[in-house]
């Protein structure tokens, strides 16, 4: 989608859920100490790095405490908002702003984090790394409890590695020869129809 379509409806988007906004960052301040919003380094367009804005839905300092990938309910970090918020896909809402200000759009390859881009093959560098990092793309949505999947194995971050990750490369890759507008409009109404009705 062009540029402006992604700024119109993000700035609108903001608008219209500012009151969910105001009610989700209440119960994260409320339930749990800490700050209000995660921020993460990403990997984005051309490799330029920027931080990715979620609800905080980990106790602090999460990431000294494991591993960068979450293990669904059995991830002990996870806080009870935080589940029902990750669960409803609801923690990804601030990163309307992200696609706002242009480090990320509505459509497009999920941003990793550098340490997984660096596994990455020259090939799928180059491809998934010439546009900026989306909110949804096609593996998101196959992979929506990839938390629940990942927290089935012994050693999470290494099924991950060996065997999600690639999985979800090669559906982009494969999205990537023959997106369309049209295209990214069902995979943006079929992402907000499986995070509301889980389906």
């Amino acid at each position: 989608m062009p540029r402006w379509v992604d700024v119109v409806l993000a700035g609108l988007g903001l608008l219209l859920i500012s009151p969910l906004l105001l009610l989700i960052a209440a119960a994260v301040k409320l339930t749990t100490a800490g700050p209000v919003l995660f921020r993460q380094e990403r990997v984005g367009r051309q490799g330029r790095l920027f931080m990715i804005l979620k609800f905080r839905t980990m106790v602090i300092d999460a990431e000294k405490r494991g591993l960068k990938i979450t293990c669904g309910g059995r991830d002990p970090r996870v806080t009870p908002v935080g589940y029902w918020l990750r669960r409803f896909k609801l923690d990804e809402l601030p990163q309307l702003w992200n696609v706002l200000v242009g480090d990320m759009k509505f459509v497009g390859p999920r941003p990793e984090v550098p340490e997984y881009v660096r596994l990455w093959d020259e090939v799928q560098r180059v491809a998934l790394l010439a546009m900026p990092p989306g909110i949804t793309d096609p593996a998101a949505l196959a992979f929506q409890d990839e938390d629940e999947v990942l927290g089935t194995h012994e050693d999470p971050e290494r099924a991950y590695v060996e065997h999600v990750m690639p999985a979800k490369l090669a559906m982009n890759m494969e999205y990537l020869k023959a997106r369309s507008t049209r295209s990214d409009m069902g995979l943006i109404a079929s992402t907000v129809r499986r995070a509301v009705l889980r389906v």
